[in-house]
């Protein structure tokens, strides 16, 4: 019997999964791939990015940096962006945002530092679901803190979030036609119409080729495995905390 030399071409995986946005757009050597994304997203040109903060997920062999996992830029030595893919749908996760870009503005300054050390600071969330109270919205949102009466007002340009919903996804809401090539990337990477943005985008190009790659490597199954194991505890965890609760509530109300 002659053995078939092909051999199966395994199936993408998701640049939406935790750990593969993190390598896709976080691992040090993405910078063009990073550079373009935020390019996008910001509207604005960039001249450096450094990713060097970011852990490298692809020799973890432990749990213990499995907990949320985001991407961490510099960009262009005076501004911190942190980006954020979230599948599941959080509650409390415009919290979860404002506390997190308020870790990262408090990270840009030194002990003994002067506030005007601070660097301007900018999250960006993603998320695979529509939050609730922003379902009026369009898909791309951006946010600053302005006075109430006098909209125009800015009351300081070192924050800037963006919130992006994947499911709100409309050609027709979305004036930046790159930023729907990005999007539709993440979607669905294996799409015709993806492969057809390929030709053009030269950083989604390159970001289908890294995404190709991690899908052939055993290291990072592993890590997805361990990812998928370590969610399955948490929310064991959290359910077998939420019934403990019920129960001690219950038996008070008895009494």
């Amino acid at each position: 019997m002659v053995k078939n030399e092909e051999t199966k071409k395994k199936s993408m995986l998701s640049p939406k999964k935790d750990i593969v946005f993190q390598v896709l757009f976080g691992e040090e050597g993405s910078e063009e791939i990073t550079q373009d994304f935020l390019e996008t997203i910001l509207n604005k040109k960039i001249t450096d990015v450094d990713l060097s903060k970011n852990p490298i997920l692809r020799r973890t062999k432990t749990l213990d940096k499995l907990g949320i996992l985001d991407v961490m830029v510099e960009i262009d030595n005076k501004e911190y962006c942190d980006i954020e893919m979230q599948v599941a749908n959080q509650e409390y996760i415009i919290e979860r945002l404002l506390y997190y870009w308020a870790k990262t503005f408090a990270r840009s300054i030194n002990k003994g530092q002067d506030y005007n050390s601070l660097k301007k600071t900018i999250s960006i969330l993603i998320t695979d679901f529509e939050i609730k109270s922003l379902k009026e919205l369009n898909c791309f949102t951006k946010w600053k803190i302005i006075e109430e009466e006098n909209r125009q007002k800015i009351l300081t340009e070192y924050m800037e979030i963006y919130i992006i919903m994947l499911p709100k996804m409309n050609e027709k809401d979305l004036k930046n036609d790159k930023l729907l090539e990005w999007l539709k990337f993440l979607e669905n990477p294996e799409s015709g119409e993806v492969r057809n943005i390929m030709k053009e985008n030269v950083a989604i190009k390159k970001a289908h080729d890294k995404l190709e790659e991690m899908s052939n490597d055993e290291a990072m199954e592993h890590l997805i495995d361990m990812e998928e194991s370590y969610k399955y505890l948490l929310n064991t965890e959290r359910s077998i905390g939420i019934k403990e609760r019920q129960k001690r509530s219950c038996k008070e109300n008895e009494r």
